[in-house]
């Protein structure tokens, strides 16, 4: 078996990045669609909380269709042979993703308590089951699936052989049940980060009560992770601690410190798919079979030529969307409150409330954003 290249190496890397990326961004929008409806006392809370991803919810998706991407122009096998085995479970993602994103829309299009209530629950449940199931996939992934060597005439090529019941094992349900927990209290100290009043109040006491779960749960999966390697990975279990005691910072922080707090679970949220990462490497994905049939980079990879014309345009393009994202959210870095929601009902309308109040004067109240 050949070793890994450094393009290979480099784009491994990179997809890791980008995943870290989207779980961090995306992993508070999860908690702020779940919580929605459950701290959410009146239409002028829910919409001050729907306002706190409002202006980026759809930014934070990118990095998902960006990952995705470059796991199919670099690795072709690996998003194949992924795509094709987790087909079902990814689907229930997409609906739920969608469903989710045009409950976003919807909500604030009709005045009425059943048309809102119902895009709720569409937003709350399509942001708790990719949640769930984006854990149970990178469990799968790394924990192994049945992947075995099939041929096709000439050509022999490594493929999923099992049936969607095969990815529910205990093991994979409990790193659903993990990232779960970990989006939840993520979402709910960006709650408490960004809001004011009544609503902020409200997320904190779930955060002080989410936050310890979570840890528990991703110490639970991470000890059974490393248990379940064949040789313990040194860097593993260093990525694994750090992200255990990301989430235990958080913890002592979620009541006093949000700020804190909230960079503890970003940390945590990290380092627990940094430890899966390393584990997964030089895999792309790993049989339940027999070693003899784990898919390594190699194996998955482009030609060099292929990853060199990506890593060019990579360089290009990349630093171009994390400014105009950062950009994004510094624009609409302020706290809301549900006081501040009288007829705005939009992030266009809060930023025309905000530029009358500053020009009304200094004595007028504090505009919020988002």
């Amino acid at each position: 078996m050949e070793d890994t290249t450094t393009l290979q190496l480099v784009w491994f890397i990179l997809i890791s990045v980008l995943w870290i990326g989207y779980f961090i961004l995306e992993g508070f929008d999860f908690g702020v669609g779940m919580l929605m409806k459950l701290i959410g006392g009146n239409k002028e809370e829910k919409r001050a909380i729907l306002h706190t991803i409002g202006p980026i919810w759809d930014g934070n998706e990118v990095w998902l269709i960006v990952a995705g991407g470059a796991t199919f122009a670099a690795f072709p096998e690996w998003y194949a042979t992924l795509f094709s085995g987790f087909y079902i479970a990814l689907f229930g993602i997409l609906i739920a993703l969608i469903v989710r994103n045009v409950g976003f829309e919807m909500w604030g299009k009709r005045d009425t308590d059943a048309w809102r209530n119902g895009w709720e629950w569409c937003i709350a449940l399509g942001s708790l089951l990719p949640a769930l199931l984006w854990g149970v996939a990178w469990a799968n992934i790394i924990g192994g699936t049945p992947i075995e060597e099939v041929s096709s005439g000439n050509l022999n090529s490594l493929e999923f052989v099992g049936n969607f019941f095969d990815l529910l094992s205990l093991y994979a349900l409990l790193g659903g049940l993990a990232s779960l927990a970990i989006f939840f209290a993520h979402g709910a100290l960006f709650l408490e980060l960004r809001t004011e009043g009544e609503v902020r109040e409200k997320a904190r006491g779930v955060a002080v009560k989410a936050t310890p779960v979570a840890a528990v749960l991703a110490a639970i999966f991470m000890a059974w992770t490393l248990i379940r390697q064949d040789s313990l990975e040194i860097l593993a279990l260093v990525s694994a601690v750090i992200a255990v005691g990301a989430f235990v910072f958080a913890i002592f922080n979620a009541k006093e410190n949000p700020a804190r707090a909230f960079a503890g679970t970003a940390a945590g949220i990290a380092f627990y798919f940094i430890a899966q990462f390393v584990d997964l490497f030089p895999n792309a994905m790993v049989s339940s079979i027999d070693s003899a049939f784990d898919m390594t980079l190699n194996v998955a990879s482009s030609t060099n030529y292929t990853l060199t014309v990506m890593t060019v345009v990579a360089v290009l393009l990349l630093p171009v969307v994390l400014l105009y994202q950062a950009w994004t959210y510094w624009v609409f870095r302020h706290r809301l409150s549900a006081d501040g929601f009288g007829e705005v009902k939009s992030p266009i309308d809060l930023l025309d409330k905000n530029k009358r109040e500053v020009s009304s004067g200094p004595d007028t109240d504090q505009g919020t954003g988002g």
